[in-house]
């Protein structure tokens, strides 16, 4: 597809996202994997970490419907009017404990869209995001329950690679996603986890 092309396409997902309500175009990423996987079912309890601006909190309480449970972790959560079993609660995931939330869960489906404030310099900011999703999977190994996912982003890296690969026996399938809606240019790529494989006498 041309640049210019994906211009279009990038405002495209942009006015759907205020036409749907939704604070942020990032929502169509999500809703593109899970028609793929499926990774909703009504009933479940979410764990959303760095869920600002919402939009992922908001698709993932429509899709879990009012019997689950959606809980979002930021700095700064958003101040939105959702569905009333959806929740923010603000958390560090880089010095707060998972125990912070422990009582909610176990959870089905651990999210993090968790992206660092960019500098403009490619190690400098693979480095940030190779952390924060560290800090993500220490807070999904925690919470997940057996045969629960994990779905994060992270930025492209050799670093970023050994992750992932340190990742894959720890599920049952593993995949890397790029979505149609992720912006033109963007270094950023899906993990996704599914079915978590806990050790013996954990969770």
């Amino acid at each position: 597809m041309a640049i210019k092309d994906r211009s279009r396409l990038d405002d495209h997902y942009s006015r759907k996202a205020r036409q749907n309500g939704y604070p942020a175009r990032s929502v169509f990423k999500l809703e593109e994997m899970d028609r793929k996987y499926r990774l909703f079912r009504l009933g479940q309890r979410i764990l959303d970490l760095g869920c600002a601006p919402g939009g992922w909190s908001l698709y993932a309480a429509q899709k879990v419907g009012p019997e689950g449970l959606v809980l979002g972790l930021d700095l700064k959560p958003p101040a939105l009017k959702g569905e009333p079993h959806l929740f923010f609660l603000a958390a560090d995931l880089l010095a707060d404990s998972p125990g912070l939330v422990e009582p909610q869960g176990p959870f089905d489906l651990v999210l993090s869209d968790l992206a660092p404030a960019t500098c403009g310099r490619k190690e400098v900011d693979q480095a940030r995001s190779l952390a924060l999703v560290q800090a993500a999977w220490v807070w999904a190994e925690a919470l997940l329950k057996p045969g629960g996912h994990f779905l994060y982003k992270i930025f492209q890296s050799p670093e970023g690679e050994e992750f992932n690969r340190s990742l894959m026996e720890k599920f049952n399938k593993f995949e890397l996603l790029k979505p149609q809606a992720t912006r033109s240019g963007s270094r950023e790529i899906f993990g996704l986890g599914l079915s978590f494989k806990p050790k013996i006498g954990e969770n």
